[in-house]
């Protein structure tokens, strides 16, 4: 009985394990940062890594940067509206970023300035 029950606990620490290394796997496939760290770390501030892009100080790896968190901002959802609004509004972030990241700062800050406007986003969509 004492070996049945000891078999029982193990069985039930391996499963809790497997389990949580599949959490940890489903979670990696989700976005790299929430919103709330794409707008403190991209935003924020009076050199954020928005406003060094649009201004021509980024470096190569600050745009390829701000590039990574709009991927990921576009893979949250929303905490409220339309969903397509969303996509087209985070689309437009991408694109524009893409740009920067491309070496077109001439065409692409313009196009970022214009995508990151905050109201216009806050309004349809901040929770």
């Amino acid at each position: 009985m004492r070996l049945l029950f000891a078999l029982t606990c193990v069985a039930l620490a391996v499963a809790t394990v497997a389990g949580e290394g599949n959490t940890s796997a489903a979670q990696q496939d989700g976005p790299k940062y929430t919103i709330s760290d794409v707008m403190k770390k991209a935003h924020q501030g009076k050199m954020s890594l928005l406003k060094k892009v649009t201004s021509g100080k980024a470096s190569d790896a600050e745009c390829k940067d701000l590039l990574e968190m709009y991927v990921a901002l576009a893979k949250n959802k929303p905490p409220q509206g339309d969903a397509d609004s969303w996509k087209k509004k985070t689309d437009a972030l991408v694109d524009a970023a893409k740009l920067c990241v491309d070496g077109k700062k001439d065409d692409g800050v313009p196009k970022l300035n214009a995508a990151s406007n905050c109201q216009g986003c806050h309004k349809a969509h901040k929770g």
